[in-house]
């Protein structure tokens, strides 16, 4: 390690140091916060006056090699098992994608229009942000969600144990007509998804340590047909939603409005609109059934 002592600063300056070429410098004070806090239970005012303060080698190390990691531009959330959605604390790796900010501003749109629900599913759940901050808001719904991969399962049901919320997970291939009949019994007030929707001739925008680390399957659409999954979400309504029930996308900006049309050509709601994230984006569906 290339530290002239053990002390604080000299890790802090060490870190900015191997990771300039990654990240700005803004990028860098932050990540510093949260792994001092992660590995050391230091805040930021702990990190001010500690500055001149040794860490311990065995902490010492620990740091380092997270540092090493991020070097390799493996994201944060991936090196330190963890992240924050909606005020909770989630557990993370690479068979789950890191919870978004927009997905958080759909989160908020639900529960401010669902507070008298009692029954919601979300497909293609990942690491169970959505379900579980649901069902911590509102406590008296039965909250279902399920997943093509297994091992996605795994981290959600271990998000579940974590934040003490009961969510009911089904291993379910939502484009196998036969298996969602077999595995989702029951209907719903409420249906969310936000499915794979990445386009592959879109690969080359996304960051490098996006492509290289986060789960391609929940990613990307796999075919010719860029809304696959947002068609047979909106078919399986027809049985699922019940009567006067929501359904909530996270789209893609650049097909939106072929969702858009989809939904209002099913003939299935009597209100179907696009709505805008903080940013300006198409960037969600909600319609309400007939």
């Amino acid at each position: 390690m290339r530290l002239p002592n053990n002390s604080l600063s000299a890790l802090i300056a060490f870190y900015h140091s191997e990771l300039n070429s990654n990240y700005e410098e803004s990028e860098i004070d932050a990540i510093v916060d949260l792994v001092l806090e992660h590995y050391l239970n230091y805040s930021k005012t702990d990190i001010i006056v500690k500055r001149n303060e040794n860490i311990n080698q065995s902490d010492l190390l620990k740091l380092y090699f997270c540092c090493k990691e991020l070097k390799n531009n493996t994201p944060i959330q991936y090196v330190l098992k963890e992240a924050w959605f909606y005020n909770l604390k989630f557990y993370v790796n690479q068979h789950v994608l890191i919870p978004r900010p927009e997905t958080e501003e759909l989160v908020d749109v639900i529960l401010k229009e669902n507070k008298e629900a009692l029954s919601f599913l979300d497909i293609g759940t990942g690491s169970g942000c959505i379900p579980i901050a649901i069902k911590k808001n509102i406590d008296k719904s039965n909250v279902y969600a399920c997943d093509i991969s297994s091992e996605a399962l795994i981290v959600a049901k271990k998000n579940a144990e974590l934040n003490k919320t009961p969510v009911t997970f089904l291993e379910v291939d939502i484009l196998n007509t036969k298996e969602v009949e077999e595995r989702i019994t029951s209907s719903f007030d409420v249906i969310i998804s936000n499915p794979p929707y990445i386009k592959f001739d879109e690969k080359d925008q996304l960051s490098k340590n996006v492509t290289d680390n986060e789960p391609h399957l929940a990613l990307f659409v796999n075919g010719a047909d860029d809304i696959l999954f947002y068609k047979k979400i909106i078919d399986l309504c027809q049985q699922k939603l019940n009567s006067g029930g929501k359904l909530y996308f996270e789209l893609n900006p650049l097909t939106a409005n072929d969702v858009l049309l989809y939904a209002n050509n099913s003939q299935l709601f009597k209100h179907v609109e696009l709505v805008k994230d903080m940013s300006g984006k198409m960037r969600f569906l909600r319609a309400q059934k007939n």
